[in-house]
C-alpha cells in the first residue's frame, strides 16, 4: 500500500501517511481479497490492485472515525488526529479515500466500482446513524445494523469484489459474499467484546471506551436484558454515559458476568455460517487459510 500512496504530495501529507503506515495492523480485508481471488484464480495484477484498495479505504475510515471520535490512540499509538489539526486529519483521510477510488477504477470493471460506491455510502450512513441517532440506545436490531455498516460491509465488499473479478458465477459470488458478511459481524462482536475484556496496553485505546460515548455493544446489550432494573444501566438508556464513575462500574459489572461469554457465543455463530458458506469449494490451501482466518476471529486478543 506504501507505494500507492504515491511521492508527489506535499511533504506534511507524506509525513502523515507514513505514521498511518507505521501503525500496522493485521490487514485482514486484503488477505481475503488475496486469498479468496486466488482460491478462484483471479488475474494477480488485478488482485493486488484490489487489495490495495480495500486497505486504503479502511484506513480512510479509521482516520475519519478517529477524529469523530475524538481519539486519541489507535493500536496503542497517537491518533492522527492526536497530532494535526481536524481540517488536516479530514483532508488526509479525503486523500485516501481519493486514492482507493483511483484503484478501485483500474480494475476496469464497472459493477466493483458500483460496489465500492455502495459500500462506502454504507459506511458513511452508517457514521451518522452512530453519531445522531445511536447513543445510549439498547437496542439489536441498531446495534446489528451499525456494525454491519461499520465492519461488516467492508468484510462483505473484500469477498465479493474478489470473486467479482474472478468470476460471473452467481452462486460463488453469493457465497464468498456470505463468509465475508459473516466474519465481518464475528469480527466486530469480538471487538466489541474486547474493549470490556481486554487491557489498554493490549488493546491499544482504553477499556471500556464505547461506553464512555454511550454506544452500547452486545456485551452491554445482554447485560441489560439480565438485569434490566441496574440504575447504571438505566442511566445510561437516559443519556448519562458521561458519568465516567457510574459508566466505570458498569463496565466492571459487565466484566463480571457471562455477558461477554454470550457475546462470544454469538460471534462464534457468525463464524460458523461463514465456515458453512465455504464448504462446498473444493479443497485448497486458500480455502484452507479462508477457514482459519475465521477461527482465529475468535481467539484473537487485539
Amino acid at each position: 500500500m506504501r507505494a500507492q500512496t504515491g511521492t508527489e504530495h506535499h511533504p506534511d501529507l507524506r509525513v502523515a501517511l507514513e505514521h498511518l503506515l507505521s501503525a500496522g495492523g493485521k490487514r485482514i480485508r486484503p488477505t481475503i481479497v488475496f486469498l479468496a481471488g486466488n482460491m478462484l484464480g483471479a488475474p494477480q495484477e488485478k488482485l493486488i490492485t484490489l487489495g490495495a484498495s480495500v486497505e486504503m479505504l479502511h484506513t480512510a475510515t479509521l482516520v475519519h472515525d478517529d477524529l469523530i471520535d475524538g481519539s486519541l490512540l489507535r493500536r496503542g499509538m497517537p491518533t492522527l488526529n492526536a497530532r494535526w489539526s481536524p481540517a488536516a486529519t479530514v483532508l488526509t483521510g479525503d486523500f485516501l479515500f481519493s486514492r482507493a477510488a483511483k484503484l478501485a477504477a483500474e480494475t476496469d470493471y464497472l459493477p466493483l466500482m458500483k460496489l465500492f460506491a455502495e459500500t462506502l455510502s454504507v459506511i458513511v450512513n452508517g457514521e451518522l446513524t452512530q453519531l445522531f441517532a445511536a447513543r445510549g440506545v439498547i437496542d439489536r436490531n441498531n446495534y446489528y445494523r451499525r456494525i454491519y455498516a461499520k465492519t461488516a460491509s467492508l468484510f462483505e465488499m473484500s469477498a465479493l469484489a474478489a470473486a467479482m473479478i474472478s468470476t460471473e458465477d452467481e452462486i460463488v459470488r453469493t457465497m464468498l459474499k456470505t463468509y465475508g458478511y459473516e466474519i465481518g459481524m464475528a469480527f466486530q462482536i469480538m471487538d466489541d467484546v474486547l474493549d470490556f475484556t481486554g487491557e489498554q496496553a493490549t488493546v491499544g485505546k482504553p477499556v471500556g471506551s464505547d461506553l464512555l460515548q454511550g454506544l452500547v455493544t452486545l456485551p452491554a446489550i445482554y447485560f441489560a436484558e439480565s438485569y434490566p432494573d441496574d440504575p447504571d444501566i438505566k442511566l445510561l438508556a437516559e443519556g448519562g454515559w458521561g458519568n465516567q464513575e457510574r459508566m466505570d462500574r458498569l463496565v466492571e459489572a459487565i466484566r463480571n458476568t457471562d455477558s461477554n461469554s454470550r457475546a462470544i457465543s454469538e460471534a462464534r455463530h457468525h463464524v460458523d455460517l461463514g465456515l458453512d458458506a465455504l464448504r462446498n469449494f473444493p479443497w485448497s490451501q486458500e480455502r484452507e487459510s479462508l477457514e482459519s482466518l475465521a477461527r482465529y476471529i475468535i481467539d484473537r486478543n487485539v
